[in-house]
């Protein structure tokens, strides 16, 4: 009896160890074919789309260091700054800067900064315009706000103050507009935003009534941030 337990025993033994030596000769087989050179394993879903994100924000940053265009993951709404103009002149009183080559149709919206004392216009959310402005004075501040421009006059003549105003472009029923003037430092304005007279006629080209223009005290724009009043 003890001596057939034995053999049971034996054969059970030769069973296991034959199946873990087929087992190492199809896991080395397996290994084999997967190290032929030439055979790449795909990234996981995941994977693939942890790494897209990564180039893409790589991207995003590398276009922040210049005034590019944006890719395309940044919204496409014309409210948000897509470019910046390059200025490399000093931005000084009477300096203004225009390019529009290449920028797409679309909504135009002016920005104005009196604490910096430019305007900029945006087409699309592209800056295509730049200037240095001059502004209202202690006794008739310019006023901050969004104002859609109400009137257009080529040749418009001040009611109030019996001046000539050419590329006037109405804000207020007050008499706010923005127009060319002589801009230069120290000189001011009764509450309306003066620009040279060649980026006035550009700027009065573009604009149609309705258009908005968002005068702030202060409030500067980078890539990608909507324009907002602010």
């Amino acid at each position: 009896m003890t001596k057939q337990i034995a053999m049971r025993i034996s054969a059970a033994i030769l069973v296991v160890v034959g199946f873990s030596i087929l087992g190492l000769l199809v896991l080395g087989l397996v290994r084999a074919i997967a190290a032929e050179p030439g055979v790449v394993e795909p990234l996981p879903a995941v994977a693939a789309v942890e790494e897209k994100a990564v180039v893409e924000a790589v991207a995003i940053d590398a276009e922040k260091e210049g005034p590019a265009l944006l890719p395309e993951t940044v919204s496409n709404s014309p409210f948000v700054v897509k470019r910046i103009l390059q200025i490399d002149e000093p931005f000084v009183h009477g300096y203004y800067k225009w390019d529009d080559e290449g920028v797409p149709d679309g909504e135009i919206v002016i920005t104005v900064d009196l604490k910096a004392e430019s305007i900029s216009v945006f087409r699309d959310g592209y800056e295509i315009g730049a200037a240095v402005i001059k502004f209202g004075d202690a006794l008739k501040p310019t006023p901050t706000g969004v104002f859609p421009i109400t009137q257009k006059s080529k040749d418009h003549i001040s009611n109030i103050y019996h001046v000539p105003m050419p590329y006037m472009l109405r804000l207020t029923n007050d008499g706010i507009a923005i127009h060319a003037a002589e801009v230069k430092w120290g000189y001011g304005t009764r509450g309306c935003i003066g620009v040279p007279e060649e980026f006035a006629r550009l700027l009065f080209e573009q604009v149609e009534l309705g258009d908005r223009v968002i005068v702030t005290n202060g409030k500067r724009l980078g890539l990608g941030e909507p324009i907002v009043a602010g």
